[in-house]
């Protein structure tokens, strides 16, 4: 059975891991490619883009893809709706592991946004530190608010984007641990954290730290993404697709259309 995992989370991750060395599938990972250095993953993976709906439809049909499985993050909301409609004009089954949101706790002092141009402006006039936790193609948005001193962390160099004067980079991916956390935030005397509510344990501690620290934390909101049959774990997109195995495979001939 030939799968696509549409990828680049720790749910995609752990979902290769549980196929790797399984001869009834066929799995390829793919990965967007906004990370220059992905982690090594123990399937074929291909990197970049399809070309919109079409160039999805056509990769899927030119590789007799039997289902697709969307592991992307809360936020890649476009390659869901890709996905969506490509497997909706192919008659592909489609699974889409959906993250759980973090839910705001007692000694938690959020400020939801909708938007990073939303959360720069939430920070306020007052000069301040800012720990910026987000990818860094949201950083551009925080230029418009240049009086504050910004540290952000990322996993690659912001590229050729524009960025606020006051910035420093700290290259470093998850999983954190919350005392580190803790003791980053108060060493760099952060005043404010802004985060995507990206849920699961490997973000989480700098949520935690702030709370530890009575610190606000400007929260933007996930988009509205849509998915195909909703499921929470890498394991049980894998009894789903046993399930689809159980089945039979797709006839090629819907993926001819």
């Amino acid at each position: 059975m030939r799968i696509l995992i549409l990828g680049g989370t720790t749910e995609a991750s752990e979902l290769a891991q549980l196929l790797a060395g399984n001869s009834r599938f066929d799995a390829t990972l793919s990965l967007a490619g906004r990370t220059t250095s992905p982690r090594p993953q123990p399937l074929p993976t291909r990197i970049g883009g399809f070309g919109g709906i079409e160039g999805l439809e056509a990769w899927l049909r030119d590789h007799a893809v039997d289902a697709v499985v969307d592991a992307t993050h809360p936020y890649a909301d476009q390659i869901s709706r890709h996905a969506v409609a490509a497997c909706h004009a192919l008659s592909l089954p489609l699974a889409s592991i959906r993250r759980a949101a973090w839910q705001s706790q007692a000694g938690d002092h959020w400020i939801e946004v909708d938007s990073a141009e939303a959360a720069a402006h939430a920070l306020g006039l007052a000069a301040s530190r800012v720990f910026l936790s987000l990818g860094r193609l949201e950083l551009a948005a925080f230029a418009a608010a240049p009086q504050h001193h910004y540290i952000a962390r990322t996993i690659d160099p912001p590229g050729d984007i524009a960025l606020p004067p006051e910035i420093r980079f700290v290259r470093d991916r998850g999983p954190f641990d919350e005392a580190k956390e803790q003791a980053f935030l108060a060493q760099e005397r952060i005043a404010c954290v802004v985060s995507k509510n990206s849920g699961g344990a490997a973000t989480y501690a700098k949520i935690a730290a702030a709370r530890q620290l009575a610190l606000p934390v400007v929260m933007i909101a996930r988009p509205d993404k849509p998915h195909g049959v909703a499921l929470d774990s890498a394991r049980a997109a894998l009894q789903w697709l046993e399930t689809q195995l159980a089945h039979g495979p797709a006839p090629a001939s819907r993926r001819s259309v």
